[in-house]
């Protein structure tokens, strides 16, 4: 561990160990499945090493390590023939099961020819793949929920994002319990806010409005917002599922917005984040994408707010908190439970834990302050040009 500021005179140290080198225990999207299905080996560099994916004929998406055990011929260079992926320098061809399938050149496939298949899930539209530093397989109760709408033409397609961001993933996850965050970064306005950690579960209970001061009103008729309410769960390290539901004075709109990312390495993870918007009877057809692209967008400028402060922050293990920063260090108990082998998990790591945030104080600062940035803004307006 080690100190960016020295501990003297009662100045309080940072203090900030290295980042961890293993990667998180848990599934892990690596995007919508569909741009893994045009019949190409796709490469994927995550949890620190290169990984290929590619589609059979049958159908099903398999993830394996990237090089060739024959002669380290990289197969995301190769080419998929029938349920195989070929490698470019040999073409010894390797199955979703990590079992070489066939050597054209010769008369017998070596017994002991084969690679690490990576356990994967394709749902909702989306890939998944399985890491366990420890290599067992998914635990039956470990799972990602189904979302409804993703595979409903009650519902918009996805509208997906990705963006690679030089830091650790801790990072994205203490936003689970980061309310004054969103008053400052994202400018909107929560009044409750609420977290509940459980098993490999961490959900974020949050409603709140948009701030007047910092956002331009609805206007020629359109619909104006009057908040929105969100449930957002971690479901493992790296999978947010949030149902958000948007407030307007028409009528709500419900969606589903996915926060998700996987390493790269220690210190680099691929953020990615995509939304499905609900249809009804008063937002149909291209007015329902017409809606889910523009509150893509806005949700867009919201995570290009916080890679901002991510590049520009330190890392720091002991946050000096006060009464309305919420759990953070619960939190990161419940985190570590992903970075420790299986035996190591502690009952505080995975016990129930709830915290209602009382928001009492930062709702009385925050509206006041919320009025003189009106006022202000009124009165430099009414002076004469």
């Amino acid at each position: 561990m080690t100190a960016v500021e020295s501990e003297h005179d009662g100045v309080r140290a940072i203090e900030a160990a290295a980042a961890p080198a293993r990667f998180a225990r848990g599934w892990h999207c690596l995007g919508l499945s569909e741009k893994f299905k045009d019949g190409k080996p796709h490469s994927v560099q995550t949890f620190g090493q290169k990984l290929v994916v590619f589609r059979g004929s049958d159908g099903e998406l398999s993830v394996l390590d990237a090089y060739c055990r024959h002669m380290g011929g990289d197969l995301s260079q190769g080419t998929v023939k029938g349920n195989e992926v070929a490698c470019p320098f040999h073409d010894w061809r390797w199955g979703g099961d990590g079992r070489c399938k066939q050597i054209p050149y010769a008369r017998r496939v070596p017994l002991r020819a084969r690679t690490a298949a990576w356990p994967t899930l394709d749902q909702d539209g989306m890939l998944f793949v399985w890491n366990d530093p420890e290599g067992n397989p998914p635990p039956a109760d470990v799972t990602i929920p189904r979302i409804e709408g993703a595979t409903s033409d009650s519902w918009t397609d996805w509208i997906w994002y990705e963006t690679v961001v030089d830091a650790n993933c801790r990072e994205v996850v203490d936003n689970v319990v980061d309310m004054a965050h969103f008053f400052y970064v994202h400018y909107s306005f929560p009044t409750f806010f609420k977290n509940v950690f459980e098993g490999h579960t961490a959900t974020q209970f949050m409603r709140g409005t948009g701030r007047p001061d910092a956002r331009p009103q609805a206007q020629n008729g359109q619909p104006k917002t009057t908040g929105s309410t969100s449930v957002a769960s971690y479901h493992g390290p790296s999978f947010m599922i949030d149902d958000l539901t948007y407030h307007y004075d028409t009528g709500d709109v419900q969606s589903v917005l996915i926060n998700c990312h996987y390493p790269v390495s220690a210190d680099r993870f691929v953020l990615q984040y995509g939304i499905i918007v609900k249809r009804s009877d008063s937002l149909e057809g291209t007015e329902a994408d017409k809606l889910a692209t523009n509150m893509a967008d806005f949700i867009k400028l919201g995570f290009e707010q916080d890679i901002a402060i991510w590049k520009n922050k330190t890392r720091i293990d002991n946050p000096l908190l006060c009464e309305e920063d919420g759990p953070v260090y619960q939190l990161r108990r419940w985190y570590e439970q992903f970075y420790v082998d299986v035996a190591d998990v502690k009952p505080e790591m995975v016990d129930r834990f709830e915290f209602e945030l009382d928001t009492t104080r930062p709702v009385e600062a925050w509206q006041k302050e919320v009025e003189a940035n009106l006022a202000r803004k009124a009165a430099a307006e009414s002076r004469p040009v």
